[in-house]
């Protein structure tokens, strides 16, 4: 896989490649979990739907929702008749009228090592990594953190392996005091998630300061405040 694809595969936005009669070519990451919520049917009714009238790309701005997912534009591109693509834009899924956090100066990599080696302790789950290394250190309640992290830990118990990814938000930010913030967000997905512990973690989630989101798989969406 080259870089170039390496940065589509990992795209936090589905993107998909239809043939002219529905069968899906290609897709990353992120449209498989979608696929969850949505059939192969609706999304390539929805890209032929919005289709340039002639070859070409274009990008269409409208509020669609997919289970859990929301969306607020799409694009879709073909250059023949054989392949038509689209690619969804995500919603933020985190709510703007919270506090700005408050905390410790952290690195984050080693609060998300120490929860994994806690875990792991006693454990015959294999815990993966993909950990974007250019993360700055940052302002973050740590007890609270970790208590989080660990109850998300919790919810696939019941696997072989378990992969966290820790990656940059391009182009999305969040606001308090009129100052923007750049936004990272932990990724924790397995095969087999625990419907009750995840109705538990978002119970405990909500009196915390942290913004989650659970699918498939769980995420955790971090502002980058530095000072």
């Amino acid at each position: 896989m080259t870089f170039e694809q390496q940065w589509l595969e990992y795209d936090y936005n589905p993107f998909i490649i239809f043939s002219s009669n529905g069968k899906i070519l290609s897709l990353n990451a992120e449209a498989q979990f979608l696929l969850g919520a949505a059939s192969t049917n609706e999304l390539f009714e929805l890209t032929t739907t919005y289709a340039n009238v002639s070859f070409g790309f274009k990008t269409t701005f409208l509020e669609l929702e997919f289970g859990r997912y929301k969306f607020f534009a799409l694009t879709v591109g073909y250059e023949n008749e054989d392949e038509i693509g689209v690619k969804l834009y995500q919603s933020p899924s985190f709510k703007l009228n919270n506090p700005k956090p408050v905390g410790e100066m952290t690195n984050i990599y080693t609060l998300v090592d120490l929860c994994i080696s806690t875990n792991s302790i006693s454990s015959s789950i294999k815990y993966t990594k993909e950990f974007d290394p250019t993360i700055p250190e940052i302002i973050i309640n740590t007890n609270k953190f970790i208590k989080l992290l660990n109850k998300i830990y919790s919810c696939f118990e019941n696997n072989d392996t378990i992969n966290t990814k820790i990656f940059y938000r391009v182009g999305e930010h969040i606001k308090f005091e009129s100052k923007k913030y750049s936004i990272f967000s932990i990724e924790i997905k397995a095969e087999n998630l625990n419907q009750q512990k995840a109705d538990e973690l978002e119970v405990f989630a909500s009196s915390t300061n942290f913004y989650i989101d659970i699918q498939k798989k769980i995420t955790i969406n971090i502002p980058m405040i530095t000072s």
